[in-house]
């Protein structure tokens, strides 16, 4: 026969007490369980945010930019050959292609022209040397020395007749296109009307043909 003896008052209390002790443990692993799943989870909503996809698409092209040249020669030139002696009243012809030889083309040219040594032959405007310059529409036909120049085709003035030496001398009826070549006759005449002071000088002249690029265009 068995027998079942009451819990005692201080059974019981320490029952209670055990029994309070399990909960708060129990408590307190359930709110690091969750602390930790909300970690996981912030941890997660983080990540997403760096991997989330989108659409795209891109596409790219390329081309090439190039200078042209501007470049202005004479190919063919007789204006080296001098002249000796002269006396009023005689001309000096001489040749010269202008050629056009870049891949720009030019608004316009001047001619600029200058003495060292210099003397009266070419500081007096009105008796000392004149110059004249016209074009042919093709080579000049040549004969000589001393030279002289005709033309197969049509003539047209570049530089009416005026004294020799000047600075940037405007230029008129050139071509200016590039790949193309202007045939120049250049013609030196001494004034009739020079005296004797005119006798005995000399002057050595320089010829120096510029241009200047044509207009901006849209490319």
């Amino acid at each position: 026969m068995t027998s079942v003896n009451p819990p005692t008052r201080d059974g019981l209390a320490a029952a209670g007490a055990d029994n309070k002790a399990i909960m708060r443990r129990a408590s307190f692993r359930a709110r690091k369980i969750l602390l930790s799943l909300a970690a996981l989870g912030a941890a997660a909503s983080i990540a997403g945010l760096g991997t989330f996809a989108t659409f795209t698409s891109s596409t790219s092209t390329s081309n090439t930019i190039a200078s042209g040249t501007l470049s202005l020669t004479a190919p063919f030139s007789r204006l080296g050959t001098g002249a000796s002696p002269i006396a009023p009243g005689d001309t000096m012809q001489r040749a010269l292609d202008l050629s056009y030889s870049g891949t720009i083309s030019f608004a316009s040219a001047t001619l600029t022209t200058s003495a060292s040594p210099s003397s009266l032959l070419d500081t007096d405007g009105t008796n000392g040397l004149q110059i004249a310059i016209d074009k042919c529409s093709q080579a000049w036909t040549e004969a000589g020395p001393p030279y002289t120049y005709t033309c197969g085709g049509s003539i047209s003035t570049v530089l009416a007749t005026r004294a020799l030496i000047g600075s940037a001398i405007a230029l008129s009826n050139l071509t200016l296109t590039a790949g193309s070549t202007d045939h120049l006759r250049v013609t030196l005449t001494f004034p009739s009307g020079a005296d004797n002071t005119f006798q005995n000088k000399s002057s050595t002249v320089s010829y120096t043909f510029s241009g200047s690029q044509r207009a901006a265009t849209d490319q």
